[in-house]
This record gives C-alpha cells, structure tokens and sequence, in this order.
C-alpha cells in the first residue's frame, strides 16, 4: 500500500518505516482469518441435510447413494439459483435413462463442488462419491473428496481419495503437498517427508511443499534441515505468516532461543499454498458474499488490489452490512492511493459493527498516516476495549502516544506487550527509540544491542545503533569506530539516503569531515533527485557542520522517529 511517509520515504532503512508498517498492519488484518472478537461477518450456510430439503434418487442398479439436498431458503439469490440450477440438471439426467455413465457422473460432480463450495459437505460426499463410481478414472472426484474428507473428516478416508488422485497423476505437485498435508495430521511424519521430497523436486520453489518438508523434519526432530527448509519456504513467500511458529519451535529445538522468540512474535495465520487449479475453480464457483470475500482476499495476498476492490464490491453488493467484506474493501482501496475512500469504509464498519475490531485498528493507522494522533489513540483505545489482547493495536496506540508528546505513557504500553510477547520486533524497537526521545541515551544504546541478538534479520535495530553510536549528546554512548563498522556491514545489504546520512555522521564522528562533506553533499544530491526536496535544509544543517569541523549530535530528527 502506498503511503505518505514520515520526512523522507525513511521506510527505505526501516527507522521510520511508515508505509511499510502501514502495509503490514492493514494486510495482516485483511488477509487472515477473522479474530473471535471480529463478530458480525457473513456465514457460510451450515452443512449437512435440513427436513425441507430435497432428494435426488438415484437410477436403480448402479450402486449409487441418494442425495439430500440441505434447506437453501437462507442463501444469498445467485448462490440459491446456482445450486437449484445444477440439481434441476442432474434431476434430469437422472430422469433421462440414454444418459451414460460418464455424462450423468459429470452431473453428480458438478453439483458436488457447489455443494462443496457452499459447505454443505454431506450432500457434497454422496454427489462425490456417486460420480467417482459412474467416472472411476476422473481423477476430480476422489481429489475433492480428499479435500472434503480433510475438513470433514475422517483422515484416513482424505489420506486413501489423495492417494487414489494422486495415482491418476503421479506427478501433480497439489495432490502430493496435500497428501502430505493428511499424513503429517495423522502423525506420520516419516511417510510425510518423501512425498513433500518428491513434490520439491518437480517444484523446488513450491512454498507450500518446501513448508511441508520443514514441518515434517520438525515432528522428527531434524531441527537444522527443519529450520533451513521452513526458512526457504518463508523467504518463497513472506506473507504466509503460520511459517513463523513451526520456525520458532525449529529453532528452539537447535537451542537459538533468540530466534525462537524473534519468530514467536511474528506468528500468524496467512497460510501458504499450492499452484492448485482444481480448488481455484471450486473457489471462484459460488457467487454468494463468503466467496467474494475469499476471492477478494486471495487478490490482496498477491498485490492486487484493484481486482480485490472488485470482488469485495460484489460481495458487498448481497451483503451490504457484512463488516469484513468492507473492511477489506478499504483496505484495497489504501491500497489504491485511495485514502479517503478507505476512510469512508472503515468509518462506516466502526458504526455499523462496533465491536469488529480491525475496522479501529485500520482507521487508526489511515488517521495516524494523517498525523490525526488524537483521532487515531482514540481508534486504538476503542479497539482495546474489545479486545485487550490485540498487540498490533497496543503498538500503534504506543507509537502515537510517543509521536504526541507522551513518550512515558508510550513505554507503558510498549511494555504491556513486551510482557506478553518479550520478542515482538516492533514494541523492541518503540520502546528503544522512545527512549531516545526521552533522551536516556544509554538505556536505548543497551535496548537497540538486544533488539540486534534477538532480531539479527533485520537491519532496523543495528542502523539505530549506528546512529545512536555517531551522534549521540551523550558521550558515554557515542562510539565512531562502532558506528562506523555498523554502517559498513549495512551497506553490504542495502543502499539508501538515510544510510549515507549515517555514515556521514560516523565519519564526522571520526574527525574526517572531508569525507563527511563529501558523503553528505553526495546524499543530498540524491535527495533532490528523488524529489526529497523537504529534506534537504536538514541535510544542509549538518553539511555545514561538517564544513566548520564540528560533529553532527542530533542523531535523528522528530520526523524520523517512530
């Protein structure tokens, strides 16, 4: 999501970071499951039959099982008329006794998957099992039963309809990650292995297999290939947030308990998953809210935001009071560059559902990007209520306090969330930088040195440090050389203005203000390229320092802070 950045773009080192944290929090919140608090979305109909249903009878001598259909009264109109459409189709080849096999078991499948994509998994597992008897070599069928049967239950029959799909098409890299998927549910994690083994060979960058492999190296206790296979299947696909606690449990097992809690704070629920054709056509097949809603939220996970927009405004359009529908559609719509558009959305889910929390959440970071500091605590405040747990709102809340004047009641709340989750990347950081504004320098040096060991993946905390080590007032804290190396072992990894900034005031730290003035002059040459032109008296301001042979001791400017 594009963003107005706080001073400088300064998301490009992560001191600031405001459009990426924004896109984070919003994305977090549209693309998971809902919280237990988010009350209020559309529903899926509820499976199995109703007395108000019909039967289709199935043509005497073939083995065949009836099919109850469930009570429809209760569903949208184009998903009622869709389901309607595919019984009357199969009632009349029933009826029609030149019907072959293969044409009527296309028939029972057909209104399988709409049953299937309604939920109404009975009806779905007679239709299903009907045409696998009428088309027994139509590898469809025992392949959606498979999926059916894993979240109906029992396991053993998913394991046994994978495995029958899957000698259909013995290489098909779905049904082996799935399959591997029942056995790993099963506990079996050694029968497991070669099949998520065979899957990566065929597609060594599946995601979904490589998170399969790791998993199962983890029920067996192969913790290095655990973490080093989880860790490929994260860096394949960053956003599928579940990596993050089996990757945790991985290396705990090795012993890194710094790493272990590093990932613990980033746990999520954003699955990752297979190139899967098969459920993308049972997905996109019912027209109803729930499925708009799914659609529309496989859109966002990959960056589309205008076809996500599009699907959540049908949705909508038969769920107009569904809170996650619209919430969802403002957050594409930031997405978009359409702040007041996501504004309007989210105001109006905070009216209509009070009590669906990510509506606050969203809103009060879209308010805080605005610098409406005491509009947006009062977002956070009210999603708290509900939900006193929610961490990313007590973060946000944290970090507008600290944005408004009120760094002590900052480091309050930052510290509510370090008691409960002492490795959370964000609150680590907030509470450090904090810290700073509150000019307790060698409090947040000590704080950034942790955050380092606890985070060695991100660069946020050791640019920080360098900063604080080059420019600090205090002199106790300051250290050039420190600083400097810091700086140095960064810029093998990245390149960016705030970084040059840094390493000019080592070198001024240093007493090589040549260098320095050569640095800075080169920084800001940058900045006005890249249309930073607001930037530029700070950058001055230090330049000429440099120029008289003084050192830079402001180590971040307020607009720089988080």
């Amino acid at each position: 999501m594009s963003g107005t950045p706080r001073r400088r773009g300064a998301a490009a080192t992560g001191l600031v970071g405001l459009a990426a944290l924004m896109t984070c929090a919003f994305l977090a919140s549209a693309c998971g499951p809902q919280r237990e608090s988010d009350a209020g979305a559309s529903a899926g109909p509820s499976s199995g039959a109703s007395s108000g249903g019909l039967t289709v009878k199935p043509p005497e001598g073939r083995g065949l099982k009836p099919v109850v259909l469930p009570d429809v009264s209760q569903m949208n109109e184009p998903a009622r008329g869709q389901l309607q459409a595919r019984y009357k189709t199969l009632q009349s080849k029933v009826s029609d006794s030149r019907t072959s096999p293969g044409d009527l078991g296309a028939a029972y499948g057909d209104l399988g998957k709409m049953l299937q994509a309604a939920t109404f998994f009975d009806a779905a597992e007679s239709s299903y099992l009907n045409a696998q008897t009428l088309a027994p070599t139509d590898r469809r069928w025992p392949y959606y039963l498979g999926h059916l049967y894993k979240v109906k239950g029992p396991l053993d029959k998913s394991v046994a309809s994978f495995e029958q799909a899957l000698g259909m098409q013995p290489n098909d890299v779905a049904t082996l990650v799935w399959l591997g998927d029942a056995y790993l549910a099963q506990g079996r994690a050694d029968v497991a292995a070669p099949i998520f083994g065979k899957a990566l060979t065929l597609e060594p960058r599946s995601a979904a297999a490589r998170f399969g492999a790791g998993r199962a190296a983890l029920a067996l206790k192969d913790y290095t290939k655990a973490v080093r296979d989880l860790g490929d299947a994260l860096a394949l696909d960053p956003k599928a947030t579940s990596i993050h606690y089996p990757l945790a449990m991985a290396y705990r097992g090795k012993g890194d308990l710094g790493r272990a809690e590093a990932h613990l704070g980033q746990r999520g629920d954003v699955d990752t998953r297979p190139n899967d054709p098969l459920m993308r056509e049972l997905d996109d097949l019912l027209e109803s809210a729930e499925a708009y809603n799914v659609r529309g939220g496989r859109a966002l996970e990959i960056g589309n935001w205008p076809l996500a927009a599009e699907y959540f405004r049908k949705g909508l359009e038969l769920s107009p009071n569904d809170p996650s529908l619209r919430h969802r559609l403002g957050t594409a719509l930031f997405q978009m560059g359409d702040a007041r558009g996501a504004e309007e959305q989210f105001v109006q889910v905070t009216r209509t559902s009070p009590e669906f929390t990510r509506a606050h959440f969203s809103l009060g970071v879209l308010l805080e990007a605005g610098r409406r500091h005491a509009d947006a605590m009062d977002q956070f405040w009210t999603a708290l209520k509900y939900d006193p747990g929610f961490v990313e709102a007590r973060v946000q809340l944290a970090a507008a306090l600290a944005r408004s004047g009120r760094p002590e009641d900052a480091l309050v709340q930052y510290q509510q969330v370090l008691d409960r989750e002492p490795a959370h990347r964000d609150a680590t950081f907030g509470y450090s930088m904090t810290l700073v504004r509150l000019r307790r320098y060698q409090e947040a040096r000590d704080r950034l040195v942790d955050g380092m060991k606890a985070h060695p993946d991100q660069p946020l905390f050791s640019h920080a440090l360098a900063r604080l080590l080059a420019a600090a007032p205090d002199d106790r804290v300051r250290d050039g050389r420190r600083a400097m190396k810091l700086a140095d072992e960064l810029l093998k990894q990245q390149q960016s203005i705030e970084l040059a900034e840094t390493v000019a005031m080592a070198l001024a730290e240093l007493g090589q203000y040549k260098q320095a003035v050569d640095v800075q002059r080169d920084v800001m040459t940058a900045a006005e390229r890249a249309g930073l032109r607001e930037v530029v008296q700070h950058m001055t301001e230090n330049l000429r320092l440099y120029e008289r042979a003084q050192p830079c001791r402001t180590p971040f400017a307020t607009d720089e802070m988080p």
